[in-house]
């Protein structure tokens, strides 16, 4: 062999062989930049029941291991209290080789009463992972509790008899029941023309997530929460074509949500409002509230003179504390050509005929009730990041004596 042959040879042979090399290295770099099997765990969110139920949570490997993965776990308190609301639990889960998935069973304790309130938290946290490694190292367990059908408040506040002299009662609704009678209220849906003419930013449902009774009381509920486009929801609630008076005493107690952004209303309009419109129909609004003034309550009646809207009103303040803390009794005594407004019977408006004038007095026809909660408008302005949702209205009962 020739020395140039032998030396074409060597020098074959050095290159397969740093070819050989680098392919080594290249291996175990690539070998070394990878962790393996990751694991994560995801968020579960779950009703709760009357009575126990199991929550359970997904485990996965984003990529088969070739032995069995395992990992530790535990869980932590949150607004969820363990024995209160969920089992205490710890233990190491596996995921056989060749799988990707494995789960985590949690014991909920369930509630007999279903009380409404704010969704229950608690965190189940993996550690101590095994031929494999965490990407995700906590989820939360999420309890679903906000639309339970139970919610008590204080009944402490003002109260009115069932009996005056010379009245007989001829119609209330004590929300005893375990729903609104459909016989006597409709629940209306939607935003209305405008916001109900009034820029309103809410969207009102016949859900009841919005309205609801329990514990002795109708609860009209605003929730901060998109529907079609509106970024809160409501309830409006009315007693048209089924239940309309024309005089007596009326008498509403109610508790009210109060905070920027807020409108509380019990209401009344005309029931010719379809053939004559607003305001020619007439509206006696028995009580409004500006959740940014929220020791003052308004009582007005509107009216239209010579085709233009006409209204007169009073405010009732009180001298301490606000109408969240106590229920009050809204109440109006409705004769002939004069209707009379009172706050825990304490008097505070008159409105007459002669206060109307020439324009045509509505007041001695029919009216139907509204009891609705909006959110926005005109008059009250948009809720700020002060105002906390939900924001309820509790009433208690209204009675109609005549």
């Amino acid at each position: 062999m020739s020395y140039f042959m032998g030396k074409k040879k060597l020098s074959g042979s050095l290159l397969i062989l740093s070819f050989s090399i680098v392919l080594i290295h290249l291996y175990s770099c690539t070998k070394a930049s990878d962790p393996g099997p990751e694991l994560s765990i995801q968020d579960v969110s779950q009703v709760r029941n009357t009575t126990e139920s199991t929550m359970r949570f997904h485990i996965t490997l984003n990529k088969p291991a070739s032995n069995s993965a395992s990992v530790d776990y535990a869980l932590e308190d949150g607004t969820a209290i363990s024995q209160r609301d969920f089992m205490p639990a710890t233990g190491t889960v596996s995921i056989t080789a060749n799988q990707t998935e494995a789960t985590i069973d949690v014991r909920l304790i369930g509630d007999p009463l279903n009380v409404r309130q704010p969704n229950l938290k608690f965190t189940i946290n993996l550690i101590n992972p095994k031929n494999c490694t965490i990407k995700t190292a906590s989820a939360q367990g999420i309890i679903l509790t906000e639309d339970g059908t139970y919610l008590s408040t204080d009944n402490a506040g003002y109260t009115t008899p069932v009996t005056y002299p010379g009245y007989s009662l001829v119609w209330s609704d004590e929300f005893s029941e375990s729903s609104l009678d459909p016989g006597v209220w409709n629940q209306e849906v939607g935003n209305g023309s405008g916001g109900w003419g009034n820029n309103e930013l809410e969207f009102y449902t016949s859900s009841p997530r919005n309205i609801f009774i329990s514990n002795g009381n109708l609860i009209i509920e605003a929730r901060k929460e998109t529907v079609d486009r509106f970024n809160y929801t409501s309830g409006r609630m009315t007693t048209q074509e089924k239940k309309y008076f024309k005089f007596g005493r009326i008498d509403i107690r109610a508790k009210l949500p109060v905070g920027k952004g807020l409108w509380p209303a019990l209401w009344m309009l005309g029931t010719n409002i379809t053939s004559a419109g607003w305001p020619a129909c007439g509206e006696t609004d028995i009580m409004e509230l500006i959740g940014t003034n929220p020791s003052t309550v308004y009582g007005t009646l509107h009216w239209s003179a010579g085709g233009s809207h006409a209204s007169k009103g009073a405010n009732y303040a009180l001298t301490s504390g606000d109408y969240s803390k106590q229920f009050h009794v809204f109440s109006i005594v409705w004769v002939l050509n004069d209707i009379t407004f009172y706050v825990d019977d304490q008097k505070y408006l008159e409105v007459s005929a002669t206060d109307v004038g020439t324009a045509n007095y509505p007041f001695n026809l029919n009216q139907f009730f509204i009891f609705n909660v909006a959110v926005g408008g005109n008059w009250p302005g948009s809720p700020d990041n002060d105002t906390e949702f939900p924001e309820r209205m509790f009433v208690d009962y209204i009675r109609v004596f005549q």
